[in-house]
């Protein structure tokens, strides 16, 4: 069994003020000054309307500190409150732990079903039922190992009374087709309140499979939606259309690893873009976001994408683009008590660029960015907001650790 480490560690970081009376953040160093400051590596793309990319800087008047709450988790990928207060984690060599707000880690539960644990597969998302006060079920996803290859795969399970096993496991959703590779399985799970699971899938990135983002009859680099139990919603866009999966909910993805709902329904979602093109996107029922046929950024090789356009009639726009890229991964809306200021805005957490990007909303337009927790030095995978409006996060290392964001006390 190897040892997981309890840390202690405080950072208080006093970030100057610039937000007005109302609370409500205003630019830090005048309007115009983004954080993002490097040259984009997509050369002469214009965004296609004002503040889709580089929005200014704002910061929070309020001092921050971050503490480490518990560390030596190996890649923990997914984050989910359950309601006494502790966190499920997942781990994507295929482990899940409850983890409490003390820093008390638990023994593996056991009753997961194998993953396919190689390049970005493994454990993914958990997420905890909406009806878990009566049923204990929680859902997760995972890259299951399959006849020609791997996908991503849902399932759910009862979270045995004492935490320490999943019972009457059920796979719910398997994506298709399988595919023998180990990238851009997605994968993140959100419900709303209806109880409507919202799963999102990417393309698998090899250059083979990327046309069937735009294919509705296959399910990757999709965002998927269905009910709780498997079945397909009645009102899915593409419900009894020839030729196309009806659990999809919207297509042209890259590879999403963040969604969420906020309170009026709206369902956001981030992807990775290439060298460029990191997307906010609000997702719609129906709608074509565009990958790979329109993308923000260059090939990793360098070059275009395709051919090297943007925008086409037809295609939606992202809300919001990064180039050069933060490589989102969870994403979370703030509804917390704590920073009434951040109340509507989205958190999104950064892999490579190693912070929390909270983005301040104007109704659908981003007018604001902030970057939080950097003097952690590590990467952000996944973000949750506590009751007491406190922000979790775990970071994505071999020496993974759970982290608690909070006013300085």
């Amino acid at each position: 069994m190897r040892l997981l480490v309890l840390a202690v560690s405080v950072s208080a970081v006093a970030l100057a003020a610039a937000c007005g009376a109302d609370g409500q953040s205003r630019p830090a160093t005048g309007p115009g000054a983004p954080v993002e400051t490097r040259p984009a590596n997509g050369a002469g793309q214009q965004p296609a309307f004002a503040g889709q990319t580089r929005a200014p800087g704002v910061r929070t008047e309020a001092a921050l500190e971050h503490m480490v709450v518990a560390s030596g988790l190996e890649e923990p990928w997914g984050l989910a409150l359950l309601p006494d207060g502790r966190w499920l984690v997942t781990e994507r060599p295929g482990r899940m732990r409850i983890i409490t707000g003390q820093g008390g880690v638990g023994e593996p539960i056991a009753g997961l079903p194998a993953v396919d644990a190689r390049g970005q597969g493994g454990l993914l998302d958990v997420v905890v039922g909406p009806t878990f006060s009566t049923d204990r079920l929680i859902y997760w996803s995972y890259a299951e190992p399959r006849e020609g290859g791997n996908a991503t795969s849902v399932a759910r399970g009862r979270l045995s009374d004492d935490g320490s096993r999943v019972e009457v496991v059920q796979v719910i959703f398997r994506a298709m087709p399988a595919y023998d590779g180990g990238a851009h399985f997605g994968s993140s799970l959100a419900f709303d309140g209806a109880g409507h699971l919202f799963i999102t899938l990417g393309d698998r990135s090899d250059a083979p499979m990327r046309p069937q983002a735009q294919d509705l009859g296959s399910h990757m680099g999709k965002t998927i939606r269905i009910n709780a139990d498997g079945s397909v919603p009645s009102d899915n866009p593409f419900v009894g259309r020839e030729g196309a999966r009806p659990e999809i909910w919207s297509l042209g993805h890259r590879n999403v690893q963040g969604v969420a709902v906020a309170p009026n329904g709206d369902v956001w979602t981030v992807e990775h873009g290439t060298r460029g093109g990191d997307e906010v996107n609000l997702d719609r029922a129906g709608i074509n976001y565009g990958w790979p046929i329109i993308a923000y950024g260059v090939e990793y090789r360098g070059g275009p994408i395709n051919e090297g356009i943007t925008a086409r009639e037809g295609l939606e726009q992202p809300v919001y683009y990064w180039d050069p890229v933060i490589a989102p991964g969870g994403v979370a809306i703030y509804d917390g008590a704590m920073f009434p200021g951040w109340r509507g805005d989205l958190l999104v957490a950064g892999l490579k660029e190693k912070h929390i990007a909270r983005l301040v909303l104007d109704g659908n337009r981003v007018v604001g960015e902030e970057r939080l927790l950097t003097d952690l030095g590590e990467r952000v995978r996944d973000i949750a907001v506590a009751p007491d409006g406190a922000v979790w996060a775990i970071t994505d290392e071999s020496n993974g650790k759970l982290v608690r964001l909070a006013k300085a006390s």
